[in-house]
Protein backbone atom coordinates (compact mmCIF):
# COMPACT_ATOMS: atom_id res chain seq x y z
CA UNK A 1 0.00 0.00 0.00
CA UNK A 2 1.41 3.13 -1.08
CA UNK A 3 0.62 6.83 -1.33
CA UNK A 4 -0.09 8.16 -5.00
CA UNK A 5 1.91 11.15 -5.54
CA UNK A 6 -0.16 14.26 -7.53
CA UNK A 7 1.50 14.36 -10.75
CA UNK A 8 1.40 18.32 -10.49
CA UNK A 9 3.82 18.04 -7.62
CA UNK A 10 4.91 20.53 -5.86
CA UNK A 11 2.23 21.93 -5.58
CA UNK A 12 3.63 25.21 -3.81
CA UNK A 13 6.88 26.53 -4.41
CA UNK A 14 9.21 29.08 -3.13
CA UNK A 15 7.86 32.95 -4.15
CA UNK A 16 11.01 34.20 -5.45
CA UNK A 17 8.91 37.99 -5.34
CA UNK A 18 8.24 37.86 -1.60
CA UNK A 19 11.29 38.71 0.82
CA UNK A 20 10.13 35.59 3.39
CA UNK A 21 9.14 33.01 1.19
CA UNK A 22 11.97 33.01 -1.71
CA UNK A 23 14.06 29.94 -0.22
CA UNK A 24 11.36 27.98 1.26
CA UNK A 25 7.95 26.04 1.78
CA UNK A 26 6.89 23.29 3.10
CA UNK A 27 5.52 21.53 5.75
CA UNK A 28 1.70 22.84 5.41
CA UNK A 29 -1.49 22.54 7.99
CA UNK A 30 -4.16 22.25 6.13
CA UNK A 31 -8.34 22.47 6.87
CA UNK A 32 -10.88 21.73 4.27
CA UNK A 33 -14.23 23.25 4.76
CA UNK A 34 -17.28 23.97 2.62
CA UNK A 35 -15.48 23.31 -0.85
CA UNK A 36 -12.56 24.88 -0.08
CA UNK A 37 -8.82 24.02 1.25
CA UNK A 38 -7.01 26.07 3.57
CA UNK A 39 -3.00 25.39 3.28
CA UNK A 40 -1.13 27.38 6.57
CA UNK A 41 2.59 26.50 5.60
CA UNK A 42 5.79 27.35 6.57
CA UNK A 43 7.90 29.82 4.93
CA UNK A 44 11.39 31.16 4.85
CA UNK A 45 13.49 33.60 3.11
CA UNK A 46 17.24 33.53 2.07
CA UNK A 47 18.29 35.85 4.97
CA UNK A 48 21.03 34.62 6.90
CA UNK A 49 19.28 34.16 10.89
CA UNK A 50 16.36 32.10 8.45
CA UNK A 51 13.77 33.66 9.89
CA UNK A 52 10.64 31.09 9.63
CA UNK A 53 6.95 32.46 9.17
CA UNK A 54 3.97 31.70 8.06
CA UNK A 55 1.88 32.35 5.21
CA UNK A 56 -2.00 30.95 3.22
CA UNK A 57 -2.81 29.83 0.31
CA UNK A 58 -6.16 28.47 -0.95
CA UNK A 59 -7.76 26.09 -3.23
CA UNK A 60 -11.33 24.96 -4.68
CA UNK A 61 -9.41 21.63 -5.78
CA UNK A 62 -6.64 20.79 -3.34
CA UNK A 63 -4.20 21.29 -6.22
CA UNK A 64 -3.62 24.01 -7.76
CA UNK A 65 -3.56 27.29 -4.66
CA UNK A 66 -3.71 30.24 -4.85
CA UNK A 67 -1.89 32.51 -2.21
CA UNK A 68 -3.57 35.02 -0.48
CA UNK A 69 -1.30 37.70 1.09
CA UNK A 70 2.17 38.95 -0.13
CA UNK A 71 2.87 38.85 3.70
CA UNK A 72 2.96 36.23 6.12
CA UNK A 73 -0.08 36.06 8.35
CA UNK A 74 1.26 34.43 11.05
CA UNK A 75 5.14 35.05 11.93
CA UNK A 76 7.20 35.68 15.10
CA UNK A 77 6.60 37.93 17.73
CA UNK A 78 8.89 41.11 17.77
CA UNK A 79 10.28 39.98 21.89
CA UNK A 80 8.40 37.20 22.68
CA UNK A 81 9.35 33.48 23.31
CA UNK A 82 8.81 32.59 19.79
CA UNK A 83 10.80 35.63 18.52
CA UNK A 84 12.94 33.25 16.44
CA UNK A 85 10.54 31.80 14.53
CA UNK A 86 7.40 30.13 13.96
CA UNK A 87 7.00 26.80 12.06
CA UNK A 88 4.89 23.61 10.95
CA UNK A 89 1.62 24.68 11.89
CA UNK A 90 -1.29 21.64 12.99
CA UNK A 91 -4.71 22.38 12.42
CA UNK A 92 -7.70 21.16 14.49
CA UNK A 93 -11.72 22.80 15.06
CA UNK A 94 -13.49 22.85 17.63
CA UNK A 95 -16.73 24.85 17.58
CA UNK A 96 -16.42 27.91 15.52
CA UNK A 97 -12.91 28.15 16.07
CA UNK A 98 -9.23 27.07 14.06
CA UNK A 99 -6.87 25.62 17.21
CA UNK A 100 -3.34 25.79 15.47
CA UNK A 101 -0.35 24.23 17.24
CA UNK A 102 2.99 25.07 15.98
CA UNK A 103 6.89 25.16 17.08
CA UNK A 104 8.68 27.97 17.64
CA UNK A 105 11.82 29.43 19.05
CA UNK A 106 13.52 31.85 20.82
CA UNK A 107 16.45 32.53 18.78
CA UNK A 108 16.15 32.34 14.80
CA UNK A 109 17.71 28.50 13.90
CA UNK A 110 20.16 29.84 10.76
CA UNK A 111 20.93 27.71 7.70
CA UNK A 112 20.75 24.87 9.43
CA UNK A 113 21.76 22.66 6.42
CA UNK A 114 24.74 24.29 6.14
CA UNK A 115 25.76 22.97 9.98
CA UNK A 116 26.09 19.83 11.28
CA UNK A 117 23.62 17.73 11.94
CA UNK A 118 21.20 18.98 14.75
CA UNK A 119 22.86 22.01 15.20
CA UNK A 120 21.36 25.73 15.09
CA UNK A 121 22.63 29.05 16.43
CA UNK A 122 22.87 30.26 19.90
CA UNK A 123 22.42 33.25 21.29
CA UNK A 124 24.69 35.07 23.55
CA UNK A 125 23.50 34.51 27.40
CA UNK A 126 24.74 34.68 30.76
CA UNK A 127 25.55 31.47 32.56
CA UNK A 128 22.33 31.74 34.22
CA UNK A 129 19.91 31.95 31.62
CA UNK A 130 17.27 29.51 31.31
CA UNK A 131 17.66 26.03 29.31
CA UNK A 132 15.08 27.27 26.81
CA UNK A 133 16.61 30.30 25.88
CA UNK A 134 20.76 29.40 26.29
CA UNK A 135 20.37 26.31 24.30
CA UNK A 136 17.40 27.70 21.91
CA UNK A 137 15.28 24.93 22.54
CA UNK A 138 12.30 24.21 20.47
CA UNK A 139 9.25 24.53 22.34
CA UNK A 140 5.28 24.51 20.98
CA UNK A 141 1.99 26.73 21.05
CA UNK A 142 -0.91 27.13 20.50
CA UNK A 143 -2.36 29.93 18.34
CA UNK A 144 -6.56 30.43 17.92
CA UNK A 145 -8.22 32.26 14.50
CA UNK A 146 -11.54 31.87 12.89
CA UNK A 147 -10.47 32.88 9.28
CA UNK A 148 -6.44 32.04 9.10
CA UNK A 149 -5.81 35.66 8.35
CA UNK A 150 -5.74 37.06 12.27
CA UNK A 151 -4.48 34.87 15.06
CA UNK A 152 -4.61 35.04 18.96
CA UNK A 153 -1.56 33.67 20.68
CA UNK A 154 -2.54 31.47 23.85
CA UNK A 155 1.03 30.53 24.40
CA UNK A 156 3.62 27.72 25.28
CA UNK A 157 1.49 24.19 25.52
CA UNK A 158 5.08 22.01 26.01
CA UNK A 159 7.62 21.80 28.96
CA UNK A 160 10.45 25.02 28.23
CA UNK A 161 13.28 22.78 29.22
CA UNK A 162 12.43 19.70 26.72
CA UNK A 163 12.98 19.70 22.71
CA UNK A 164 9.05 18.95 22.22
CA UNK A 165 8.00 19.33 18.85
CA UNK A 166 5.22 17.44 16.27
CA UNK A 167 2.53 18.26 18.98
CA UNK A 168 -1.11 17.03 17.56
CA UNK A 169 -4.32 17.98 18.74
CA UNK A 170 -7.50 15.06 18.89
CA UNK A 171 -10.00 17.36 16.70
CA UNK A 172 -12.64 15.90 19.17
CA UNK A 173 -12.48 15.30 23.14
CA UNK A 174 -12.00 11.47 23.68
CA UNK A 175 -14.16 10.68 26.79
CA UNK A 176 -14.45 14.21 27.88
CA UNK A 177 -10.66 15.18 27.65
CA UNK A 178 -8.78 16.69 25.01
CA UNK A 179 -6.09 14.94 23.70
CA UNK A 180 -2.58 15.63 22.51
CA UNK A 181 0.32 13.48 20.57
CA UNK A 182 4.12 14.89 20.88
CA UNK A 183 7.43 14.12 20.87
CA UNK A 184 10.06 14.80 23.78
CA UNK A 185 13.28 14.55 22.23
CA UNK A 186 15.06 14.14 25.41
CA UNK A 187 12.68 10.94 26.45
CA UNK A 188 14.81 8.04 25.51
CA UNK A 189 16.53 5.52 27.19
CA UNK A 190 15.74 2.47 29.38
CA UNK A 191 13.63 4.40 31.78
CA UNK A 192 11.59 5.87 28.55
CA UNK A 193 11.19 2.73 26.96
CA UNK A 194 12.37 3.53 24.11
CA UNK A 195 15.68 4.02 21.91
CA UNK A 196 15.32 7.27 19.28
CA UNK A 197 12.50 9.57 19.80
CA UNK A 198 9.03 8.43 20.12
CA UNK A 199 5.15 9.59 20.10
CA UNK A 200 3.86 10.23 23.41
CA UNK A 201 -0.16 10.54 23.97
CA UNK A 202 -1.45 12.59 26.97
CA UNK A 203 -5.28 14.17 27.97
CA UNK A 204 -6.25 17.30 29.76
CA UNK A 205 -9.25 18.99 30.72
CA UNK A 206 -7.70 22.52 29.41
CA UNK A 207 -5.97 22.97 25.94
CA UNK A 208 -3.22 25.20 27.81
CA UNK A 209 -2.59 22.55 30.92
CA UNK A 210 -1.10 19.21 29.91
CA UNK A 211 0.36 18.22 33.22
CA UNK A 212 -1.10 14.36 33.09
CA UNK A 213 1.03 11.66 32.87
CA UNK A 214 2.30 10.79 29.40
CA UNK A 215 1.63 7.39 27.90
CA UNK A 216 4.48 5.86 25.44
CA UNK A 217 2.25 5.44 22.16
CA UNK A 218 4.43 4.26 19.22
CA UNK A 219 8.31 3.97 19.32
CA UNK A 220 10.76 3.29 16.49
CA UNK A 221 12.33 -0.06 15.26
CA UNK A 222 15.91 -0.60 15.55
CA UNK A 223 17.33 -1.34 12.34
CA UNK A 224 14.69 -0.25 10.06
CA UNK A 225 12.89 3.02 8.03
CA UNK A 226 11.72 3.78 11.54
CA UNK A 227 14.28 4.26 14.21
CA UNK A 228 13.44 7.66 14.95
CA UNK A 229 9.27 8.64 14.65
CA UNK A 230 7.22 11.68 15.15
CA UNK A 231 3.59 12.03 14.34
CA UNK A 232 2.65 14.23 11.23
CA UNK A 233 -1.14 14.91 10.81
CA UNK A 234 -3.78 15.50 13.10
CA UNK A 235 -5.43 12.00 13.70
CA UNK A 236 -8.30 11.29 11.53
CA UNK A 237 -11.76 9.67 12.98
CA UNK A 238 -12.44 6.90 10.69
CA UNK A 239 -15.23 3.91 11.12
CA UNK A 240 -12.07 1.61 12.30
CA UNK A 241 -10.42 3.77 14.47
CA UNK A 242 -8.21 7.01 14.92
CA UNK A 243 -6.01 6.52 11.30
CA UNK A 244 -2.44 8.01 12.69
CA UNK A 245 0.01 9.32 10.02
CA UNK A 246 3.80 9.78 11.05
CA UNK A 247 6.89 9.97 10.11
CA UNK A 248 9.97 7.60 10.74
CA UNK A 249 14.08 8.09 10.43
CA UNK A 250 16.16 5.81 9.14
CA UNK A 251 20.25 5.81 10.81
CA UNK A 252 18.55 6.85 14.36
CA UNK A 253 16.94 10.28 13.33
CA UNK A 254 19.81 11.20 10.58
CA UNK A 255 18.97 9.83 6.95
CA UNK A 256 15.43 9.87 4.65
CA UNK A 257 12.37 10.41 5.92
CA UNK A 258 9.53 7.88 5.44
CA UNK A 259 5.82 8.04 6.20
CA UNK A 260 3.91 5.52 7.73
CA UNK A 261 0.66 4.51 9.16
CA UNK A 262 -1.20 3.10 12.30
CA UNK A 263 -4.85 2.90 13.59
CA UNK A 264 -5.62 4.13 17.43
CA UNK A 265 -8.65 2.50 19.27
CA UNK A 266 -11.43 5.25 19.16
CA UNK A 267 -12.03 5.02 22.54
CA UNK A 268 -8.91 4.89 23.79
CA UNK A 269 -6.06 6.08 21.26
CA UNK A 270 -3.51 4.78 23.49
CA UNK A 271 -4.15 1.17 21.91
CA UNK A 272 -2.65 0.68 19.15
CA UNK A 273 -5.02 -1.57 16.83
CA UNK A 274 -3.19 -1.72 13.76
CA UNK A 275 0.16 -0.53 12.33
CA UNK A 276 1.59 -1.03 9.04
CA UNK A 277 5.33 -2.24 8.81
CA UNK A 278 6.19 -0.74 5.44
CA UNK A 279 5.96 2.48 4.38
CA UNK A 280 3.40 4.06 2.99
CA UNK A 281 5.51 7.14 1.09
CA UNK A 282 9.07 7.31 0.86
CA UNK A 283 11.48 10.18 -1.03
CA UNK A 284 12.07 9.27 -4.63
CA UNK A 285 11.23 12.76 -6.97
CA UNK A 286 13.98 15.14 -7.53
CA UNK A 287 11.74 17.72 -5.25
CA UNK A 288 11.88 15.75 -2.53
CA UNK A 289 15.40 14.73 -2.85
CA UNK A 290 17.46 17.85 -3.72
CA UNK A 291 16.77 20.65 -1.16
CA UNK A 292 17.01 21.63 2.12
CA UNK A 293 16.85 18.02 3.73
CA UNK A 294 17.98 15.50 0.92
CA UNK A 295 15.52 12.99 1.03
CA UNK A 296 12.75 13.90 3.20
CA UNK A 297 8.72 13.49 2.78
CA UNK A 298 7.23 15.37 6.05
CA UNK A 299 3.06 15.22 6.16
CA UNK A 300 1.54 18.20 8.41
CA UNK A 301 -1.58 18.20 6.76
CA UNK A 302 -5.05 15.46 6.18
CA UNK A 303 -8.37 15.39 5.32
CA UNK A 304 -11.01 12.91 4.01
CA UNK A 305 -12.83 14.17 0.90
CA UNK A 306 -15.68 12.30 -0.66
CA UNK A 307 -13.14 8.92 0.38
CA UNK A 308 -10.04 10.23 -0.87
CA UNK A 309 -7.24 10.78 1.65
CA UNK A 310 -5.46 14.29 0.98
CA UNK A 311 -1.90 14.06 2.77
CA UNK A 312 0.04 17.26 2.86
CA UNK A 313 3.72 17.31 3.27
CA UNK A 314 6.99 19.15 3.56
CA UNK A 315 9.44 18.01 0.19
CA UNK A 316 13.23 18.56 1.15
CA UNK A 317 12.68 21.45 3.68
CA UNK A 318 11.48 23.29 0.82
CA UNK A 319 8.43 22.52 -1.38
CA UNK A 320 5.16 20.89 -0.60
CA UNK A 321 3.55 17.94 -1.56
CA UNK A 322 -0.26 16.39 -2.46
CA UNK A 323 -0.20 12.62 -2.03
CA UNK A 324 -3.44 10.85 -2.10
CA UNK A 325 -5.07 7.54 -2.17
CA UNK A 326 -8.60 6.05 -1.63
CA UNK A 327 -9.66 5.80 2.00
CA UNK A 328 -11.23 2.59 2.12
CA UNK A 329 -8.26 0.40 0.17
CA UNK A 330 -5.92 2.63 3.27
CA UNK A 331 -8.18 0.65 6.00
CA UNK A 332 -8.95 -2.66 4.35
CA UNK A 333 -4.83 -2.66 4.21
CA UNK A 334 -4.53 -1.78 7.72
CA UNK A 335 -7.28 -4.17 9.14
CA UNK A 336 -5.86 -6.66 6.78
CA UNK A 337 -2.65 -6.54 8.25
CA UNK A 338 -4.49 -6.64 11.86
CA UNK A 339 -5.63 -9.65 10.98
CA UNK A 340 -2.29 -11.21 10.05
CA UNK A 341 -0.52 -10.14 13.31
CA UNK A 342 -3.57 -11.82 15.42
CA UNK A 343 -2.72 -15.36 14.18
Amino acid sequence: MKLSKCTQNPVLSPNPNNYWENLVVCNPGVWYENGTFYMLYRAAGDDVDHLIRVGLATSTDGINFKRESDEPVFGPSSNGPDMGGVEDPRIIKFGNEYYVTYAYRPYPPGRYWTFAHDVINLPETGPDAPAVYKHNIANSGLAVTTDFKNFRRLGRITTSNLDDRDVILFPEKINGKYAMLHRPKQWVGAEYGCDYPAIWIRYSDDLMVWEEKSTLLLSGRNGTWEEKIGGSTPPLRTEDGWLLIYHGVENGGNGYYRVGVALLDLEDPTKVTARLEDWIMEPEHDYEIEGFYKGCVFPTGNMIVDNILYVYYGAADKYVGLATCDINDLLKTLKDSQNENSK
